[in-house]
């Protein structure tokens, strides 16, 4: 039997390939650009096959999942094709999310109105252009990466965001919601039925203002267990009250004085190297439950003690100027570190690197080991601070036709 993914997470295949051979199942990947996967399938590209399919067209894919014989489950790891793939999961009668509850948590403003229906949010969204509640934020209703988000402190701000903003394409439409100050976080949780456990929960260091670009993630936060619990039960209200009822969930938030805020819910597995730092703390495979949800069956994650494994901590590196990638300086260094740093490579010499502002420019990340999250990520920042990304600056060439 064959469990197919319609895109994925950069970072994974290969644990996903060993939680799908562990089921008796055969991996294959649908994608419509196999570069993006170039680090995970020159590691483990024998184990995952590859079909190559204008994944935006979703007739394309749906006649290349019937070519499939012994089709058993299709997995959806990416927002962006969160949608198509419950569609196509129901057209072809597999296991998978209801394509209704899906289209609400791919809009921003919807889960926003649902979260302050039920009392779980101090407002709703705003309108963007007559709103003047400050500070808040601007952003794309189906973005993702931090892209297309705007911070406005002032109506003079608000109203340059809307000039940026309209020349700016976005995936869904324009919204506005409050800017919620306080540490961010994401809980990493896997759901049932409705049953939902709070795996544990990351820690999110970003970048000055007014940019919000991702810079570093801790993995598992100690949090006293009285504020755990009832961080726990907060959560698993939030997704039942946002309709989520299967799969794993990225849910960012914010920890005001307050108390919790939801920035945004990803109906899926945390990106970057969320996965891995799932597998590690753990000390099991939590691909496996991707796999099991897709086949229709209760994961075994929901049961799992949570222990046995060790905390990570992650960086991204980014460039200083915008240009062509050419190499790195002191990769080399990372054996001699403490941590067991590793290098995850996100672009390749020969990529043309511009948008600073959010994640598309990151060029890798190094994840690093520890007995606890915070040690963890004073690891990886000490192992990344002295790796510099090699930088041609300059205009994009274009190849000649």
């Amino acid at each position: 039997m064959t469990i197919v993914l319609l895109e994925a997470l950069t970072f994974g295949l290969g644990r996903l390939a060993d939680a799908a051979r562990t089921q008796g199942h055969h991996l294959v990947l649908l994608t419509g650009d196999r570069s993006i996967y170039r680090h995970e399938l020159s590691r483990h590209g024998d184990r995952v096959q590859v079909v190559d399919v204008d994944t935006t067209d979703v007739t394309a894919c749906e006649k290349a999942l019937r070519d499939i014989p012994d089709l058993a489950g299709l997995i959806n790891s990416t927002d962006t094709w969160a949608l198509p793939g419950a569609d196509l999961a129901a057209r072809l009668g597999l296991p998978g999310p209801a394509p209704d509850a899906v289209r609400v948590l791919r809009d921003k403003a919807a889960v926003r109105a649902r979260l302050h229906e039920h009392g779980l949010s101090r407002s709703g969204p705003l309108d963007p252009v007559t709103t003047e509640v400050f500070p808040l934020v601007l952003k794309d209703s189906a973005g993702t990466s931090s892209r297309a988000v705007w911070l406005a402190r002032s109506p003079a701000q608000r109203d340059a965001a809307l000039l940026e903003a309209a020349a700016t394409p976005l995936k869904g439409r324009l919204i506005a919601e409050p800017y919620f100050e306080g540490p961010l976080y994401s809980a990493e949780t896997i759901t049932w039925q409705g049953e939902t456990r709070l795996l544990g929960l990351l820690s999110r260091v970003m970048s000055p203002e007014p940019l919000r670009r991702e810079e570093a993630s801790g993995f598992p936060v100690a949090f006293p267990d009285a504020d755990h619990a009832a961080l726990a039960d907060w959560i698993g209200r939030v997704l039942a009250a946002a309709g989520h009822e299967r799969g794993f969930a990225h849910t960012e938030f914010v920890l005001t004085a307050a108390g919790p805020e939801v920035v945004e819910i990803n109906a899926r597995i945390g990106g970057a190297l969320v996965g891995e730092a799932l597998c590690r703390a753990l000390g099991v495979n939590a691909y496996d439950a991707m796999v099991q949800v897709a086949l229709g069956t209760r994961p075994d994650l929901l049961d799992h003690p949570g222990n046995g494994g060790t905390a990570t901590g992650f960086v991204v590196v980014y460039p200083r100027a915008a240009g062509v990638l050419e190499d790195w300086t002191g990769l080399d260094r990372l054996p001699e570190l403490p941590g067991n740093p590793e290098w995850y490579p996100t672009a390749s010499p020969g990529d043309f690197l511009e948008h600073l502002t959010d994640q598309r420019s990151g060029t890798g990340i190094v994840l690093a080991e520890g007995p606890t999250a915070e040690l963890a990520l004073h690891r990886a920042q000490a192992a990344a601070g002295g790796i510099i990304p090699v930088v041609r600056v300059g205009e994009r060439v274009e190849a000649p036709v």
